[in-house]
């Protein structure tokens, strides 16, 4: 097959679900879908997106952390992959922080004739279109919305009947693993400790819920089990390292509401239409990656020392932008947007039954 498009979007799953959009805008043009760039972490986000027809799978050195080593033989290997499967456009989704210009050099060396991204610096040759952030668009925008923007300067809209919030596709029915009626669910992993909301408070808040009747699924990958089983305890149902991503969305998409903190759950609660307590640490702006076009509860003090930071480990002690959320405080939450009232957000996809068993 020849003369495809390729979207890009190289870091974490919550980064690949928030690129949806933008990949359903160009996939409209492309009636054999899009292939997409991703790495180790992104690409089972990116095997849930509409649109995606293929996903080709790359470490980078500069975005992974840690990150592998620059070799050439590694460099070879993103190359190959791209001349063999017939790119001639690529739309190089970024942040903020990062600059699309070392993927496009590859991308050139590959013979894609056409690329498009965002950048703060001379592209010389590197890109075709370029949008200057902060001059062609506002920093301070949603990420879907960022990357929409930049999918669109390369010519690529979203259909009318399409209004652009986040989806997946293929979601699985969960119910062998969480029975019936409806649930709370609680994620209290995330990928880096900055965002991670004490496993005790998580404890405290499944106890809460279950005092008050709500039936309480705890979600996690494989290396949390631990970390689920204390928050699930005896009367919650434990489901850690019982899912793969896709499955995970099966198990987010009926539920009540999902509570989580600035993390990939956050996003795919978003994508299948549930409302989040979204437990926010301020290392990253709200503005850009709070959960998208769903109702949440933003929590945690989004003017703590750490804001913006961007720090992996908690720079103050005691983690006090979100260890001073009370689980209180969550529950609470909980029940603002299970009965419809929110702080943000206050358009839902669906409703449905959502009172407590």
């Amino acid at each position: 097959m020849t003369d495809r498009v390729l979207v890009a979007r190289l870091d974490s799953v919550g980064d690949v679900l928030l690129a949806g959009p933008a990949v359903r805008a160009v996939a409209a043009d492309q009636p054999a879908g899009v292939v997409m760039l991703c790495g180790p972490q992104g690409a089972p986000a990116a095997e849930l997106l509409p649109g995606v027809a293929d996903v080709i799978v790359w470490d980078c050195p500069w975005i992974t952390a840690p990150a592998p080593p620059v070799t050439g033989a590694h460099l070879d290997a993103l190359v190959s992959a791209v001349r063999d499967a017939g790119i001639r456009e690529a739309v190089i989704l970024t942040s903020f922080h990062q600059s699309p210009l070392p993927l496009a050099m590859l991308l050139r060396l590959a013979g894609v004739e056409r690329i498009t991204g965002a950048s703060t610096d001379y592209p010389g040759s590197l890109l075709d279109v370029r949008l200057k952030p902060g001059e062609d668009f506002p920093e301070d925008q949603p990420e879907a919305e960022r990357a929409l923007g930049i999918a669109a300067a390369g010519g690529y809209q979203l259909p009318d009947d399409d209004d652009g919030r986040l989806l997946v596709r293929d979601v699985p029915d969960m119910s062998h693993l969480v029975g019936e009626g409806p649930y709370v669910v609680l994620h209290p992993g995330a990928a880096v400790p900055a965002r991670a909301w004490p496993a005790l408070h998580h404890a405290a808040l499944a106890e809460l819920l279950i005092g008050a009747g709500y039936r309480v699924v705890v979600t996690g990958g494989p290396r949390e089990r631990e970390l689920t089983a204390t928050v699930a305890r005896p009367d919650g149902i434990d489901l850690g390292g019982q899912t793969d991503l896709r499955g995970m969305a099966g198990v987010l998409a009926h539920a009540s509401a999902v509570v989580t903190g600035n993390t990939g759950p956050a996003h795919l609660a978003a994508a299948v239409g549930t409302p989040v307590v979204s437990l926010f640490s301020p290392v990253v702006p709200a503005i850009r990656w709070a959960p998208y076009r769903v109702p949440v509860e933003l929590l945690g003090d989004q003017n703590a020392p750490c804001r913006q930071t961007r720090a992996r480990d908690c720079p103050v002690p005691g983690h006090p932008c979100l260890a001073d959320v009370a689980p209180e405080d969550a529950f609470a939450a909980v029940e603002r947007l299970i009965s419809g009232v929110s702080s943000l957000n206050s358009k839902r996809v669906s409703r449905r039954e959502t009172r407590p068993v």
